[in-house]
């Protein structure tokens, strides 16, 4: 089995379609930040699974077929270490499947893809605002939780991507930021100091970012568990609309 060249990799892209739920996925290929595979001849595929190679544990699959799919997945290293993203139709035969070949426990996690179809509602708040690259220092100063599990500077975070923070004492409470763009969407994400939570920063951030976003005529895009009951809210207060779901498989030795 051969992982798919760059040239392979956009080509999947195109096959699997630019939607809320493919946000992540088709960053990862378009940038070239990953392993993928596929079962049949490009652009006539059954089954394409995508590994990105930042995290190193987070598989994207897609399949017409759970059979053609889990041939692509029961040879990689370390699959029981996998978080296994898939449509839920497939969940629980591949999870069976999974539990078979390795011997694991396994868990299901919902996840929830959400848009915004309309302008997104404004939240206004003295304490937030847009980023520039004169906050660089600020960004680069900032808590671990606050700048992010990324493969990008400060700078190149700022530049490649819209931000919003809620800044206090000099310092970077809360965090809204572009963590994907596609040629149709850009996917949000939030961060608050535990401290700070509560304040509406996160949600006045989100607006902000959400607002640029449609500025360039994309939609925003929101994905979380559905167990992040605040991170929904936050979502449904700027008017954000459930799209799609997927299914995470887990094992549940992964924290």
């Amino acid at each position: 089995m051969e992982k798919l060249t760059p040239e392979e990799c956009l080509i999947l892209a195109d096959v699997i379609g630019d939607t809320p739920r493919t946000l992540n996925v088709l960053d990862c290929l378009k940038q070239g930040m990953c392993r993928a595979y596929v079962f049949g001849d490009l652009p006539h595929i059954t089954a394409a699974l995508v590994i990105d190679t930042f995290y190193d544990d987070d598989a994207f699959c897609f399949a017409t077929n759970v059979d053609a799919l889990w041939h692509l997945l029961e040879f990689q290293t370390g699959l029981e270490r996998l978080i296994i993203n898939v449509d839920p139709v497939y969940a629980e035969t591949l999870g069976q499947y999974l539990t078979a070949k390795t011997g694991i426990s396994i868990k299901y996690n919902v996840e929830i893809h959400q848009a915004l179809l309309k302008p997104v509602c404004p939240y206004s708040n003295e304490e937030v605002r847009l980023l520039t690259l004169a906050d660089v220092e600020h960004l680069a100063k900032a808590s671990a939780g606050v700048q992010g599990y990324s493969f990008q500077t400060p700078q190149e975070v700022l530049t490649d991507g819209l931000v919003a923070a809620a800044i206090v004492n000099d310092s970077i409470v809360s965090i809204a930021r572009t963590y994907a763009h596609t040629d149709l969407h850009g996917g949000i994400s939030i961060f608050t100091l535990e401290e700070w939570r509560g304040k509406g920063y996160a949600t006045s951030a989100a607006s902000l970012v959400a607002q640029q976003i449609q500025a360039i005529g994309k939609v925003p895009v929101w994905s979380c568990g559905a167990e992040n009951v605040a991170s929904l809210r936050t979502a449904q207060k700027l008017g954000f609309v459930e799209i799609s779901r997927r299914t995470d498989i887990i094992s549940t030795s992964i924290q």
